[in-house]
């Protein structure tokens, strides 16, 4: 298995991270890779969207941004290795600068042809994590274009010092980027070679751009942060609430169990889901 070490993480790239709050890293996964990882996670949001026989314009908005899958680790084992890949997770606490990490929850996120743009937001908002130490691991199985459904991020927004929940999920969200604070920043979009991946942090401001191909754009993420924060809202989620983390509270459970470090081939045992 390789290690990061050999992989393209230079300084270079954690200080764009830690400047700018997004980076690509290139041929952290190899092409074997790819294809086995993709079928797996593919299986598992056929399996997910058996039921769903709604045509796109018949979804939410929200749901014309992407069909969401979460915690596929737990359920899915074709999809564990992937979501707790040593050299992504390796990466995604170098970038963070920490000694450890644990997955929060990973999610396929597939945006289907003609699915309409990914409204702007934060991640961090959505999560009762008191501190920021965060990352999201963006996995294209294919690479992604502009025309496919390319991420966008507002260059170091992530140090803004703003903490704003935007309701993506039910009407129209408001318009975040017209804040004062945001105004003068414009998002840049970034095309992720196939083997790549984007990461990027927890309070930094990102969107994507419509799918106008006639394929599937098929991405995995997996979100991670530092070994020992803490519940910091009652906020519910299921990261925390399924394993009872009261706040104030570090957060460790099966539910969230160390992504890095691990012994290779060392990959955690699910939770038990009631």
């Amino acid at each position: 298995m390789r290690s990061v070490s050999s992989s393209n993480l230079h300084a270079q790239k954690i200080e764009a991270f830690q400047r700018d709050g997004f980076v690509v890293v290139p041929d952290l996964l190899t092409e074997v890779e790819l294809q086995r990882f993709g079928k797996a996670v593919d299986e598992s949001v056929a399996i997910r969207s058996r039921h769903d026989t709604r045509q796109l314009a018949e979804k939410s908005r929200y749901e014309q941004s992407f069909m969401q899958c979460q915690n596929l680790w737990e359920d899915c084992p074709g999809v564990r290795p992937l979501t707790f890949h040593p050299v992504v997770t390796e990466t995604a606490a170098r970038l963070l600068g920490v000694d450890a990490i644990r997955i929060w929850h990973d999610q396929a996120l597939y945006k289907e042809p003609g699915g309409r743009e990914t409204d702007p937001h934060q991640d961090q908002p959505y999560w009762p994590i008191a501190e920021t130490d965060t990352i999201t691991a963006w996995i294209p199985f294919e690479g992604s274009t502009l025309e496919s459904g390319a991420m966008g991020y507002l260059p170091g927004s992530h140090q803004l010092g703003i903490r704003k929940f935007v309701n993506i999920f039910s009407g129209k969200p408001e318009d975040i980027l017209s804040i004062d604070a945001l105004r003068d920043c414009k998002p840049v979009y970034v095309e992720v070679p196939p083997g790549g991946v984007a990461f990027h942090h927890g309070l930094t401001f990102h969107l994507a751009r419509p799918n106008r191909t006639n394929r599937t754009r098929r991405v995995h993420t997996a979100i991670y942060f530092r070994d020992g924060c803490v519940r910091g809202s009652e906020r519910p989620h299921p990261s925390v609430d399924r394993a009872g983390i009261a706040m104030g509270e570090v957060i460790d459970s099966d539910v969230t169990p160390i992504a890095w470090p691990r012994a290779v081939a060392d990959l955690p045992i699910p939770p038990t889901r009631e």
